[in-house]
């Protein structure tokens, strides 16, 4: 059986890597007519656009769900971290194609499931109408929903081997593919290694460890600030002085927790979230992309805290976590750009940037991290859960923190 050493399986029959570059279109042949390219190109297009909506929706579904939620972690800390090795924005989009893929199957299921929950719907309402069932009319719905239920099961079957291309699903004529396929031989064995590579290939243990370890750094670095807010906001004597300090060390640590975090999706290992002098080092190299990667992380996490103002159900915690993860991806992937770039001016003049601009984008980190403090201050009187939204920093933690269940 075949074992996948890197981020590059196949789904099922077909031979799409599941970490892909979004730039790794299907190819068109160079002397096609161009409405043929124009064509492809837009097929392409709409197939990475629907992928990326699968790929957000995913792990927004991953983010709502206790435990699972590391890995919607890990994989912004994947992407940070490959885009901070090459420094090419395109590295980032990881698994879009398959994304597509697997998100074609959901939807092709779900809209099939309509029918079926039709047919229910009549059969139930016949049964009530007809309790003594004199007309046989609640049989036959029965039965006709039976043989309805099994004959999309066998569709939806035959159109996911067949590829699971959204198409698939309105095409009724899937079981002339897999004959054919049949026929030319292997078709097990190809289908099983495909199946086996494309879940080995997912590394569901290497992102769900590298969300936890995103997340230890986080959690270690804002743990005290944290409790120190939480202090300061109860009533006796000495609190001002409590949050005073809370907010001093705040301002502090999360000018450097963005490019902590985008060191452990870099390096993978937890003691580099806790490597202050090599974040020091790297924004001497490229100090503006340091701030405007640090100003949109920021920003981008403000809104957000709109949402815990009221509770949110259990079941629908997946839709806010949706704008969640829209928001907080760019910012990782800017913070990965920013070391990336770091590294190649590095790498190709060995020379940190002129102390003009180390110094004023230096200024610029106070005031930015002074308005994000002032506002998480406010928080416990907005959010639900009060003096607990310090913890609930979702810019730097899970996207709905563990506490929110």
């Amino acid at each position: 059986m075949a074992t996948t050493t890197d981020l590059e399986p196949t789904y099922f029959a077909t031979a799409t890597p599941l970490f892909e570059p979004i730039y790794d279109a299907a190819p068109v042949a160079e002397r096609s007519a161009w409405p043929v390219r124009v064509g492809a190109l837009a097929l392409n297009g709409a197939e990475w656009g629907f992928g990326v909506l699968s790929l957000f929706v995913g792990l927004a579904m991953l983010a709502a769900v206790p435990v699972l939620q590391f890995l919607s972690l890990g994989y912004l800390l994947e992407a940070s971290g490959r885009i901070s090795r090459s420094g090419r924005f395109r590295d980032g989009a990881l698994g879009v194609r398959p994304a597509a893929r697997v998100g074609g199957v959901v939807l092709g299921c779900w809209l099939w499931f309509w029918p079926a929950r039709f047919a229910v719907d009549y059969a139930d309402s016949a049964a009530i109408l007809d309790p003594t069932d004199a007309g046989l009319t609640a049989t036959g719905w029965h039965v006709g929903t039976f043989l309805l239920a099994l004959a999309i099961g066998l569709h939806l079957t035959l159109a996911t081997l067949a590829g699971g291309q959204l198409w698939r699903f309105a095409w009724p004529f899937n079981f002339v593919t897999l004959a054919l396929r049949v026929a030319r031989g292997r078709f097990y064995a190809t289908t099983r290694d495909g199946a086996y590579d494309f879940v080995v290939g997912l590394r569901l243990p290497y992102l769900g460890l590298l969300g936890l370890k995103g997340f230890v750094v986080g959690f270690v670095w804002l743990a005290v600030p944290a409790t120190f807010l939480a202090v300061g906001l109860q009533p006796f004597q000495v609190a001002p002085v409590f949050a005073f300090l809370g907010l001093a060390q705040l301002a502090l640590v999360v000018m450097y927790l963005p490019f902590l975090q985008a060191r452990v999706g870099l390096t993978g290992k937890l003691r580099s979230g806790f490597d202050l002098v090599a974040v020091r080092d790297d924004f001497r190299y490229a100090p503006w992309a340091f701030v405007f990667a640090f100003t949109a992380t920021l920003a981008f996490a403000l809104p957000l805290y709109l949402f815990k103002i009221e509770v949110i159900p259990r079941e629908a915690a997946w839709l806010p976590g949706l704008v969640f993860v829209a928001f907080l991806a760019p910012a990782r992937l800017l913070t990965g750009y920013a070391l990336g770039r770091a590294k190649r001016r590095r790498e190709r003049t060995g020379r940190p940037r002129h102390f003009v601009f180390r110094w004023s984008a230096r200024l610029l980190f106070p005031p930015v991290a002074g308005v994000y403090v002032l506002w998480l201050l406010l928080t416990p009187f907005t959010s639900w859960n009060g003096v607990a939204s310090f913890y609930e920093q979702h810019a730097f933690l899970l996207p709905i923190p563990i506490i929110a269940f």
